[in-house]
């Protein structure tokens, strides 16, 4: 059986609302993720375009407590989920189990069900157990011995990655990392913020950081809605098209972005323009988003992955090189918005 039901849609909130209210959450999730700005501006933009999140960097870094704390601050239940060797699908979409007193199977829905899953070192499962997350990410639902069901709304996927370690570990497949909008890394920290680090855990006496929330699941699908309903200028998008082509036809590029990539730059790139409070989308909000999104989607060639090039460097050249559109027409309000 399968369940049609959808929410109701809701009410589109202002572009300064959304921007008002993207700087109450990014401050509060700020004053305990520290030295994370710009990768959290990112994922935060990733989630109001309704995306799934990536974070690829080695252990220590805040992956987790990034993922935590912008789950508290908008108000979404969250869930982790550990991954391991031995983990099931059914550990995380859930299983039918029998239940005496009716003498029934009863489904028993798996942690997937909530507003933000954490699936964490995700590349510990294997690839049969990272591909039951394919359908909630791809379409809101998991299907079960042949019944569908609906995932709460909004969902979100954040996933960790430990890239240095090799043993007990399995790549992502290609079909697996493009459902991802954007993989971002974290990197170290500079002294200040490490420091600030070390005196925020002196100060609150006890190891875990908490969140209050900002806003609530509710207020982040309106905010959503906001960003849906802000237009692009038909130029911003051709960019973003020929972005991904030349990804397609670089030397060093095996198989390049697919049109899940170009429609990620598009949508990032808009999330994080109503962020800065405008609705038009500027060539450098395109550029600022190309590598967490085009990266992770390009496959390299064999001369180029041993000769140390990497899909980050691929990116930023082909950044460098496309020519970005000479004009993005004129907002409403009067102003070109032309900058490249």
């Amino acid at each position: 059986m399968h369940d049609d039901s959808r929410p109701t849609d809701p009410e589109p909130l202002a572009v300064p609302e959304v921007a008002r209210l993207g700087a109450d959450v990014l401050d509060r999730v700020g004053t305990v993720v520290v030295g994370m700005s710009d990768p959290l501006r990112i994922a935060f933009a990733t989630l109001l375009a309704g995306g799934h999140v990536l974070f690829e960097d080695v252990p220590g870094l805040g992956k987790t407590l990034a993922a935590r704390s912008i789950a508290a601050a908008v108000g979404l239940d969250f869930r982790r989920l550990q991954c391991t060797p031995d983990l099931l699908p059914s550990d995380i979409t859930g299983s039918f189990v029998y239940v005496p007193g009716s003498a029934e199977f009863e489904f028993r829905p798996g942690p997937v069900f909530t507003g933000l899953f954490l699936a964490d070192e995700i590349n510990r499962t294997s690839p049969k157990t990272q591909s039951a997350l394919l359908e909630a990410m791809a379409e809101g639902q998991v299907s079960v011995e042949g019944r569908s069901f609906p995932l709460p709304t909004p969902f979100h996927v954040v996933a960790t990655a430990n890239p240095i370690e090799s043993e007990g570990t399995y790549a992502l497949p290609e079909a697996q990392l493009d459902r991802f909008m954007v993989r971002l890394s974290v990197g170290y920290p500079d002294e200040e913020g490490e420091s600030r680090v070390l005196l925020a855990r002196v100060a609150r006496r006890h190891e875990v950081a908490q969140v209050e929330p900002v806003i609530d699941a509710a207020t982040l699908a309106a905010m959503q809605a906001g960003v849906e309903a802000v237009d692009v200028d038909p130029d911003i998008a051709a960019y973003c098209v020929r972005l991904a082509a030349a990804t397609r036809a670089h030397r060093s590029v095996e198989v390049g972005a697919s049109p899940r990539g170009s429609q990620g730059l598009l949508l990032v790139a808009r999330a994080l323009a109503v962020l800065d409070g405008r609705d038009f989308v500027l060539p450098d909000d395109v550029k600022a988003v190309a590598v967490p999104v085009l990266a992770h989607r390009l496959t390299l060639t064999v001369q180029a992955w041993t000769g140390g090039v990497s899909a980050e460097q691929v990116v930023r050249e082909v950044v460098a090189t496309v020519a970005g559109p000479p004009a993005v027409g004129v907002g409403r309000r009067g102003h070109a918005d032309g900058r490249d």
